[in-house]
C-alpha cells in the first residue's frame, strides 16, 4: 500500500508518494521543510531570497551559503558541458521575454510589456571562490529548473531517513530514493496535457521533463531561452524527457535536449516529441492510455 501527499511550492506541484507506514507523515514534513527553505533561498521572485541578493550585488563579491554554492557550481559544470546551451545567465533575457513575475501570476494577466531580447552567455565571466561569488556587473543568475532539480534530489534522499522508499515529484521532475517497487511513469501529449503518450518504468534515478507547451503565455512565448539569441527557443522539440541519476542532471538534460532538437536522443536516454507529433524513443516505454 502506498500514499501520496500534495503540495504547492517553487512555483508547482510537487507530490510525494510512499509506502503506508507510520514514518511517511515525518518523510513528507521534511521533504516539505526542504522546499519551503531552498524556495527562500533560490526564488527570483523572493525580494529576501539569497539569489535576490545575489543579482542585487552584481559587480561586488558576495559571500553565499554552501548550498548556493553547490548549485550554481553545477550550474557552471553543466553550461561547460552543453558547450552553453544550458546557461545561468538568461534571467534578463527571461524577464525581457516576459517571464518577470511568478507564472501564476503571468497566467492572471498580470504581465509587463515585452522588450529587446538581453544578451546570455556571460556565466564564463563568473568568479567562484571558496564560500564567495562575484557576478559581472550587469549579469544576473536564474537557477530556477537546476535549484528545483537540486531540491526534489536532496528531499528524496532526506526522507529515506523516514521512509524506505519515496518518489518525490515537482511538475514532473520526479526523484525515486531508496529501496521500493518500480513505479510506472506517465508522460503526457504536451498539447493535450488529459492524454497520456507513453509510459516508462522508473525503477532508480530521475525523470525532468521540459516544455515550450506549458510555462507559455502566447504563441513562441515561453520560459525556454535560446542563449544565441536572449529569446525564447525556436526549436523543432516541443517537450524533452530525460533520464539521468539525479534530478539536477535530467533537468539540465532536458534543457539541453529541447534546444538540441531531435538528434538529443542519441545523447540522453529520452522521449522528445516534436512540432510534427513525431515522438522519438530513446529509452524504454509502453504504450501510453489517453484519459
Amino acid at each position: 500500500m502506498t500514499r501520496t501527499t500534495r503540495f504547492r511550492s517553487m512555483g508547482t506541484d510537487v507530490s510525494v508518494i510512499g509506502p503506508d507506514v507510520e514514518g511517511f507523515d515525518r518523510a513528507v514534513a521534511e521533504v516539505r521543510r526542504r522546499f519551503d527553505a531552498e524556495d527562500r533561498r533560490f526564488s527570483r521572485f523572493r525580494g529576501d531570497s539569497e539569489l535576490t541578493t545575489v543579482n542585487r550585488a552584481a559587480g561586488s563579491r558576495t559571500a553565499i551559503s554552501e548550498p548556493f554554492a553547490e548549485v550554481v557550481d553545477f550550474a557552471l559544470a553543466a553550461a561547460v558541458a552543453t558547450e552553453g546551451l544550458f546557461d545561468p545567465t538568461v534571467h534578463d533575457a527571461l524577464v525581457a521575454a516576459g517571464y518577470d513575475r511568478d507564472f501564476d501570476e503571468i497566467l492572471a494577466g498580470a504581465r509587463g510589456a515585452l522588450h529587446p531580447a538581453e544578451p546570455c552567455g556571460r556565466w564564463r565571466e563568473i568568479e567562484r571562490t571558496g564560500g564567495e561569488i562575484l557576478m559581472p556587473a550587469g549579469v544576473h543568475l536564474d537557477l530556477g529548473g537546476i535549484a528545483k532539480g537540486w531540491t526534489v534530489d536532496r528531499a528524496a534522499e532526506a526522507a529515506t531517513s523516514f521512509v524506505s522508499w519515496v518518489v518525490v515529484n515537482a511538475g514532473g521532475d520526479l526523484r525515486m530514493a531508496g529501496l521500493g517497487e518500480p513505479i510506472q511513469v506517465s508522460i503526457e501529449d504536451p498539447q493535450q496535457p488529459t492524454d497520456e503518450l507513453l509510459r516508462t518504468t522508473l525503477r532508480t534515478g530521475a525523470l525532468a521533463t521540459s516544455s515550450i507547451c506549458k510555462r507559455s503565455w502566447g504563441v513562441d512565448e515561453h520560459h525556454v531561452i535560446d542563449p544565441s539569441t536572449g529569446r525564447p527557443a525556436t526549436t523543432d522539440v516541443l517537450q524533452a524527457t530525460v533520464w539521468a541519476n539525479t534530478c539536477a542532471e535530467a533537468e539540465v538534460g532536458a534543457t539541453h535536449a529541447l534546444l538540441l532538437g531531435r538528434d538529443a536522443a542519441r545523447r540522453y536516454p529520452a522521449v522528445l516529441v516534436t512540432r510534427g507529433a513525431e515522438i522519438v524513443v530513446s529509452m524504454p516505454t509502453e504504450p501510453g492510455v489517453a484519459a
